[in-house]
């Protein structure tokens, strides 16, 4: 890849072949994809990189520039907003991000359904991981190094770094090229061509040729951070080599990740060299891994009756990975299809041999409630709840059995307390928005849309929101301040 001649006094800028095509260039520019290989097991020295990035951006302005890429990514991909498997994901993510020894910051993973085999790490630590690439890993640690893979690129502020050239432009204007360039084709493309057309084009070989140097630190590290939170490093080159031979074996259609980073052998070999200074290390994949896979592949699959096929299909020839969770996939398809009664079959025996596992207790309640029996469904996960306060999946499926029972004031209440616990989340937000409309919490509705709009980047409706919740009837003196109190911080931030 390389730049086209620039004419003299850059008052015309000719762009790259390669970045004609909805701003290709900048997908492999920031190559903000996949894991790779590692440092040293022992005395781990990361360069010094002195403060450049901060001279670029400061923290408060990388925060709005998270917020305003989010927002492109909620208008260009589906982000998947089930609760149990966003919360394994935060859970796997948290964990090595503890692991890693430059973690500290904020840090967002998200799921996008998306056949794809894709990950992306954008500005103010948002990770976005595929469902594709989730279905393709083999085992748990695959899934782990790509998630290490792209908190290293965080750690080291690489997206900061490859826009030091871009100083000059305005936050939305940022914010635009980067959605752009790890979306592609995906976003607006007019809006990324006006944000492309803003880069002279010496600066975009020097982009390219940085991240380069960007892949192969988040690589060292991403290494360092897997081995210390306990899992193989080995996992790391084997998924290369697996990927591209299946690649080979193709003839097209290749992932993105092969497309933007090819797996070459001496990139393989750097991998298992890097592997070996930390060595084997046995640790057997958690079952909610293999859940959350039989998750996805049930919607993956788009109809019940497919995912009925697929998984029956699989347990009567024993071709699975782990039994419990192929059982668990042909139950959510059997439930999806409204055939209650077998799945409620198959529920039975997986919460008697896991009955402290979430995926299974709200499976169970779900079944209950569609059966017509949601005193008991009610019943079930309040108990569960009171056991385990801290877990937000079961709360929120708390919270949605009473909507569906007709008790709404007591589920907002509920989500309330997940909101306190978890805040930003935008579904969230809107389950509280659908519980204050049906409890007759006027104001309320305007006040939780507006949360829910800026979780989700959108910060000027989330004002008009609150400008509506305000001139509600009957508001309280308290209500009324909190909410003037929230729109005039917005504004400031606006």
């Amino acid at each position: 890849m390389h730049a086209e001649s620039i004419p003299k006094g850059m008052k015309k800028l000719t762009i790259p072949r390669s970045l004609r095509d909805p701003i290709r260039f900048a997908a492999v520019a920031l190559a903000l994809l996949f894991p790779a290989p590692h440092g040293p097991a022992q005395g781990l020295e990361l360069p010094d990189f002195g403060s450049s990035a901060d001279l670029v951006i400061s923290p408060a302005q990388e925060y709005r520039l998270g917020r305003e890429f989010m927002r492109s990514v909620h208008k260009a991909l589906s982000v998947i907003e089930d609760p149990l498997l966003t919360d394994y994901l935060e859970n796997l993510g948290n964990r090595l991000v503890a692991a890693s020894a430059t973690g500290a910051g904020r840090y967002h993973f998200f799921l996008i359904e998306d056949p794809s085999v894709n990950a992306f790490a954008g500005p103010d630590g948002h990770i976005g991981i595929f469902s594709g690439l989730v279905l393709t890993c083999e085992n748990e640690g695959e899934l782990a190094a790509v998630l290490a893979h792209e908190i290293a690129h965080v750690t080291q502020r690489h997206l900061i770094r490859s826009f030091e050239d871009q100083k000059r432009l305005s936050i939305p204007a940022t914010a635009a090229l980067i959605a752009a360039a790890i979306l592609g084709a995906q976003v607006d493309t007019d809006l990324g061509a006006a944000a492309v057309a803003g880069i002279q084009a010496a600066a975009v070989q020097r982009q390219i040729n940085f991240t380069r140097e960007h892949e192969k630190e988040a690589d060292r590290i991403g290494i360092a951070i897997l081995a210390a939170a306990g899992f193989d490093p080995y996992v790391m080159p084997g998924f290369f080599e697996r990927l591209a031979r299946t690649n080979r074996t193709r003839e097209s259609g290749a992932p993105e990740f092969l497309r933007t980073h090819p797996v070459t052998s001496s990139r393989t070999a750097d991998a298992l060299g890097r592997a070996d200074l930390y060595g084997h290390q046995q640790r057997p994949d958690a079952l909610r891994f293999h859940l959350v896979r039989a998750s996805l592949r049930a919607r993956a699959l788009g109809s019940a009756r497919k995912a009925i096929a697929y998984f029956q299909s699989q347990l009567r020839s024993k071709r699975y990975r782990n039994e419990t969770a192929a059982r668990y996939g042909y139950a959510l398809g059997l439930a999806r299809g409204n055939r209650i009664r077998a799945a409620r079959a198959i529920s039975d025996k997986l919460l008697a041999r896991y009955p402290n596992q979430a995926e299974f207790m709200i499976l169970e309640a779900r079944l209950d409630a569609e059966s017509g029996a949601a005193s008991r469904a009610i019943k079930t996960l309040q108990t569960a709840v009171g056991l385990r306060p801290e877990n937000l999946p079961l709360r929120i499926a708390y919270a949605d059995i009473l909507m569906a029972a007709g008790r709404p004031a007591r589920a907002l209440k509920t989500l309330e307390e997940v909101a306190r616990r978890r805040p930003g989340k935008a579904l969230i937000y809107q389950k509280m928005a659908d519980a204050a409309l049906k409890s007759g919490q006027t104001a309320a509705i305007h006040r939780y849309r507006a949360e829910k709009f800026y979780a989700e980047g959108d910060l000027k409706t989330a004002i008009r929101q609150l400008e509506i919740a305000l001139r509600q009837p009957g508001l309280s003196y308290h209500d009324a301040a909190r909410i003037q109190v929230r729109l005039d911080a917005l504004k400031q931030e606006k």
